[in-house]
């Protein structure tokens, strides 16, 4: 083993105890960069327009289109209107779901299915009917107030017959 191996750039020379083995490349052994530049949904800002094309909803998502057309056969919250062109034109509301979309799928983890159906809860508990913000009155009150509009009522009524 007296003999000197002269090595290139990115090889190393592998030894063991015994018989030579061979060289190896070393650039492919690096581990991948990971892209950390992650784009949050709330760091887009959208831009106050009536409609975007699929290839600016690409550009402020970070996403390319043929994903944004997947999600349309898979969401159903995500229904952009055509043209007369057959151009696909999303609306403010579309981008924020795709926005949403995205953050479900690629920040929190969820499947496709398991996506959708937290879209399809959160829809439902902004369904369900908020309390009246109108103040509670006591009941002498609301008839003094009905009391009142009748009164207003008969004025109006009056000026129009009279």
């Amino acid at each position: 083993m007296a003999a000197a191996k002269f090595l290139h750039a990115g090889q190393r020379l592998c030894v063991t105890i015994g018989r030579p083995r061979a060289t190896r490349r070393t650039t492919n052994m690096a581990p991948r960069k990971k892209n950390t530049a992650k784009h949050n949904a709330a760091e887009v800002l959208i831009p106050d327009k009536l409609y975007f094309r699929i290839g600016e909803v690409a550009t402020l998502c970070h996403l390319p289109a043929y994903v944004l057309r997947f999600w349309e056969s898979e969401f159903p919250q995500l229904k952009p209107v055509k043209s007369s062109t057959g151009q696909r034109m999303y609306r403010k509301r579309d981008v924020e779901n795709v926005l949403r979309i995205k953050q479900l799928l690629y920040d929190q983890g969820f499947t496709i299915s398991g996506a959708r159906q937290h879209l399809r809860a959160e829809i439902k508990t902004d369904k369900t009917p908020a309390a009246i913000p109108f103040p509670s009155r006591s009941a002498p009150e609301i008839q003094h107030i009905r009391q009142g509009l009748r009164e207003i009522l008969n004025l109006l009524s009056a000026r129009r017959t009279g």
